[in-house]
């Protein structure tokens, strides 16, 4: 670091502290140890689930002089765990010194992550996507180096607004991590690098799959019970997030992206065109909201490939959470493994000690902040991910193939202009408590 320009000044400055001083000095993590009080990084949490408390561990577990100063999510019972989880249980132990949030430096409520964004110099989001666009916004405007959970949006005008302040990160130099990991991650890595070196020739076709039993049902009945009266339309979908489109995105968004994702990163590009199909077999409750159980998307890539994709949440089924490639010189059937023609190895990666992929994300942002460097500007990508997702969903609930115009130019906004726990959310249940779910052929391609 230059004597022009301290660690502090470049976390906290954005634009001010590097645009005409491109640092001199490069300091490698491993030997930042602790820089005092003037090189800590103060870290902020933006919401407190599992997986924003899994974040914030890893975040201090990257560098020595990180501290959690600050968190915030709509919720303060989700607050309380999440420091419970990281401070007092065994879970965080490791980094217990690290976490310095007293109970005035945790904000609940729609607008927490305002107060945690000016008390940090990098900010971790984690809230479900569907605020990502409206958080990663006051970030950047606040000159905040970031970590971003996928997806980043769950309509098209949000991935607008997303690529928009991706615009104003790189013009300012903040640092922004997205959490697609397998960008992190050795085997996809080293794997990814061969196809693209045509080990297996000119790729035409790929397969990509999450199918799994599914996640988490948060029932209205058990939440009422907790409260002791009834919730709110509002509390209710925001406690039970994944299964409305407006929060989430559905499954093939929120969870599918990481492959839809790989299929793109070996494609190098992002897909033409999309139709598929999809629907409602398995899950079909009330506390199911409005979103699929399954979905099949065929993607048209440049020069007619193809990518196959597939996602369902089907119990007691056959599982598959992968990517494969075929190639005119050979298959990688799956991560880590190509083959050749006739079925030889040509490369198998051992991956039993290759690092965390989640660690590896926030070991190399926090490596590059202490050393002053602008090195990730993830949105774009992040962005794009997410819009090949949606166009795919777009597909499976229209029953119509559907363009990457029609999805990037989608005037379809699932998100509410409003956010208070008595307004009306965008989608709401009928006098049975259920919610409409969409039709393809006559449901509008959102």
């Amino acid at each position: 670091m230059n004597d022009s320009m301290s660690r502090r000044d470049f976390v906290r400055g954005g634009t001010a502290a590097v645009v005409g001083s491109v640092v001199a000095s490069r300091l490698p993590l491993s030997a930042s140890a602790y820089f005092g009080v003037d090189d800590t990084i103060r870290v902020g949490l933006v919401g407190c689930g599992g997986r924003g408390t899994g974040a914030a561990l890893q975040a201090l577990r990257a560098a020595p002089n990180t501290r959690l100063v600050a968190m915030a999510d709509a919720f303060a019972d989700r607050i309380e765990t999440s420091y419970k989880n990281m401070a007092e249980d065994e879970e965080g132990q490791d980094v217990a010194a690290q976490i310095e949030v007293p109970p005035e430096m945790r904000f609940d409520g729609f607008d927490g992550y305002r107060h945690v964004i000016e008390q940090s110099d990098v900010v971790i989001l984690t809230t479900p996507p569907g605020f990502r666009p409206i958080h990663f916004d006051a970030a950047v405007e606040a000159g905040k180096q970031i970590f971003m959970e996928k997806p980043l949006a769950t309509d098209a005008p949000g991935v607008r607004q997303i690529l928009a302040t991706a615009e104003k990160a790189r013009a300012r130099k903040l640092n922004v991590v997205v959490g697609l990991q397998r960008h992190y991650q050795t085997v996809y890595r080293e794997w990814v690098k061969r196809l693209h070196d045509g080990v297996i020739g000119d790729i035409l076709v790929g397969r990509v799959y999450w199918n799994s039993g599914g996640v988490w049902v948060r029932t209205r009945e058990e939440y009422e019970k907790k409260a002791g009266r009834p919730l709110t339309e509002m509390e209710y979908q925001m406690r039970n997030w994944y299964y409305f489109n407006w929060l989430c995105g559905d499954h093939i968004v929120e969870q599918h992206i990481h492959n839809i994702d790989v299929g793109n990163w070996v494609m190098q590009g992002y897909p033409l065109m999309a139709q598929g199909t999809g629907g409602r077999l398995m899950r079909t409750g009330k506390d199911h909201g409005e979103i699929y159980d399954h979905h099949y998307v065929e993607f048209e890539y440049a020069g007619g490939r193809r990518v196959l994709s597939q996602c369902r949440h089907f119990e007691n089924c056959l599982n598959n959470v992968s990517e494969g490639f075929h190639g005119t010189g050979g298959i990688a059937p799956r991560r880590g493994e190509i083959l050749g023609p006739g079925g030889e190895a040509l490369y198998k990666h051992r991956d039993q000690d290759d690092p965390n992929p989640y660690q590896v994300e926030h070991d190399e942002l926090f490596a590059a902040i202490n050393a002053g460097e602008y090195k990730f500007a993830d949105t774009e990508n992040g962005a794009y991910a997410t819009l090949s997702a949606i166009m795919g969903r777009m597909a499976t609930y229209s029953g119509q193939e559907i363009s990457w115009d029609d999805a990037l130019n989608s005037e379809e906004q699932l998100v509410p202009g409003t956010f208070a726990w008595d307004a009306d959310p965008p989608v709401m249940p009928d006098a049975d408590g259920y919610y409409p779910v969409p039709k393809p052929g006559t449901a509008t391609a959102m």
